[in-house]
């Protein structure tokens, strides 16, 4: 006769019945909703708004400008996870509790913080300005020649059309706040914690005695990497990429204060919806909503086809 293993939680019906209850009240009801209300607008009036150049360019800054900072918390987070895992220096512990600053601060704070200390006379962004003001010169005979390769091969276009500089400025800003430099670096911080503090457990569970095996076959330490750590930390560093990519696309408070918010030039979606609230045109809003929200679940789930990939390419290796 089998024993029945009895469980520490209650019954399956319970559970799930308590799981359906929670997720319909914070996420299930308010999406319905959203759509419910944006349903209510006209069709021209949708036509026209999908057709609205301020509303295309503030979903091309929004999702550029959040790609390209989850790209570099992508690549800085990572050399961030391993120091923090794989070194002892006096002071990791500082560091690592500096990580989830950007948790801890609210979000209005955080935006306050960054466009003092990225103004033209703050601790960053003065220098940032003499410094602006000595290179342009050389800068911009630079920039004039990147940029007439990237137009030979096409690429100049491709980035125009995802929000980005369509090229490199012929001149570097003299200010960082209050342009789309500022507004990048808000979306770094805030995202960075996301990637370090997904590939940390899984640097810490990655086993050094294969890398040891690795070097005693005579493989090279970049061959190491690009084979075996690697490929293994490859599914959490996605994970983390996607979150933090996520957390940019919907971030508000910290963004909006460093950002001057001219249409067409520094303006993103969420500062688009809020002005539609101010001037309770509701569906409009909400409208907007859910196309951000389309957006946004198209792009998580190509990362998330992508981090599939990875994990079953890993799995398959091993």
């Amino acid at each position: 006769m089998a024993v029945r293993r009895r469980s520490i939680l209650p019954g399956f019906g319970l559970t799930m019945g308590y799981t359906m209850v929670y997720l319909s009240a914070l996420v299930i009801i308010p999406l319905a909703a959203l759509f419910w209300k944006s349903a209510m607008l006209p069709w021209p009036r949708v036509e026209s708004l999908l057709h609205d150049p301020e509303l295309m360019g503030t979903l091309k800054l929004t999702f550029g400008l959040s790609l390209l900072a989850a790209v570099l918390n992508a690549c800085f987070g990572f050399v961030t996870a391993w120091t923090l895992v794989r070194y002892r220096f006096p002071g990791s512990r500082l560091v690592d509790g500096i990580i989830d600053l950007p948790f801890a601060l609210p979000t209005a704070v955080s935006g306050i913080t960054l466009a003092t200390l990225y103004s033209e006379n703050g601790w960053l962004g003065g220098p940032w300005h003499g410094f602006a003001r000595t290179v342009n010169p050389a800068w911009h005979a630079a920039a004039a020649a990147v940029n007439g390769v990237l137009s030979a091969v096409h690429v100049s276009q491709a980035l125009a059309w995802a929000g980005l500089p369509d090229g490199i400025a012929s001149d570097l800003p003299e200010q960082i706040a209050y342009t789309r430099l500022g507004m990048l670096i808000a979306f770094i911080f805030i995202g960075v914690p996301f990637v370090v503090r997904t590939l940390q457990p899984a640097l810490e569970d990655l086993d050094r005695e294969v890398e040891e095996a690795a070097a005693s076959l005579g493989a090279s330490r970049r061959q190491t990497f690009v084979r075996i750590i690697f490929p293994a930390l490859l599914p959490a560093l996605l994970t983390g990429f996607s979150l933090a990519f996520a957390r940019a696309v919907g971030e508000y408070g910290s963004v909006i204060f460093i950002s001057s918010n001219i249409p067409g030039k520094t303006e993103i979606t969420a500062h688009m919806i809020m002005k539609k609230l101010e001037a309770d045109n509701y569906p409009a809003a909400t409208f907007l909503g859910v196309v951000m929200l389309l957006a946004s679940f198209m792009m998580l789930g190509a990362i998330n086809g992508l981090q599939w990939w990875a994990s079953r390419r890993g799995r398959g290796a091993a």
